[in-house]
């Protein structure tokens, strides 16, 4: 995997020789050190915990469509079913991150709400899931570790906690360094992880098959858009249609699917995905 020459020029030798730059340069070597080592993710964590203030980390793997698989976190054990298992399990399908991924995504610092769509924080996944985590914000960190897996840091932030424009800065300066740490740690330590990588079942299959034989497929693309949260004019964008042509094929897919809200889909949904992992792991 070829990566691009950085860029040339002179270094900030005033900022190189400040207080102010000695402890990143110390937290910087250490992870250096440690990114052949199994350890390498909790030092990560400290590392970003001493540049930012955050509420909650996630370091997921993705690897094309199928389920992500968990490397590290730092959530209670009150919060896992919430903020881990139900995200494994199905919330990932409809996570802005996830989708990001399969459109291409795999470097840079990225925060939620740029790659959300209009309607993200109206959507039910937004209400039944990333609300309860108490989130008000985040920040994903994208790195392409091989040709085919992408590693995403999502850093969370609460109300209390809020993400600064500064500190988005740092990040965002801080990523090519955090992304070949990445590399280089999935480099020495990617197989431990490979065997359970590829066996993560791809529920993505649950939107393809779901509402197959009663919506046709130009309806399940816009199911699709609809539960990410993109408005009536937004999925009518990403479709090249017009607002009316959504607005009929959503009134059709509640008739023939049985619902009368989108509250109703989403629900249907869930119970449609629950059933294709039920399947694929029996």
């Amino acid at each position: 995997m070829k990566h691009p020459l950085p860029p040339t020029g002179e270094l900030d030798r005033d900022f190189l020789a400040g207080r102010g730059s000695a402890g990143w340069h110390r937290h910087l070597a250490g992870l250096i050190q440690a990114a052949a080592s199994r350890d390498f993710p909790a030092r990560l964590e400290q590392t970003l915990r001493a540049l930012v203030p955050f509420d909650t980390i996630l370091i997921n793997t993705y690897h094309g469509r199928q389920r992500p698989l968990l490397i590290h976190d730092d959530y209670p054990a009150e919060s896992r079913a919430q903020g881990i298992d139900r995200y494994l399990s199905e919330a990932y399908l409809l996570d802005p991150f996830f989708t990001a991924v399969r459109e291409g995504l795999d470097q840079g610092a990225h925060r939620l709400r740029e790659l959300a769509p209009d309607r993200f924080e109206s959507s039910d996944y937004y209400a039944h899931y990333y609300r309860a985590l108490g989130l008000v914000d985040e920040v994903g960190l994208f790195a392409r570790v091989t040709q085919d897996v992408v590693m995403v840091v999502s850093l969370g932030f609460r109300a209390d906690m809020p993400l600064k424009r500064r500190a988005l800065q740092a990040l965002r300066n801080a990523s090519p360094v955090i992304e070949a740490l990445l590399i280089d740690y999935w480099k020495w330590q990617g197989g431990h992880f490979q065997q359970h990588l590829e066996a993560q079942a791809p529920v993505e299959a649950a939107f393809a098959s779901f509402g197959a034989g009663v919506l046709t497929a130009r309806e399940q693309e816009i199911v699709r858009l609809l539960l990410a949260g993109h408005s009536t004019k937004s999925a009518a964008r990403e479709l090249a249609i017009s607002d009316g042509t959504v607005k009929v094929h959503r009134k059709h897919i509640y008739q023939r699917l049985e619902v009368s809200s989108q509250s109703q889909l989403f629900r249907l949904f869930l119970d449609h995905v629950a059933l294709v992992s039920r399947q694929r792991s029996g």
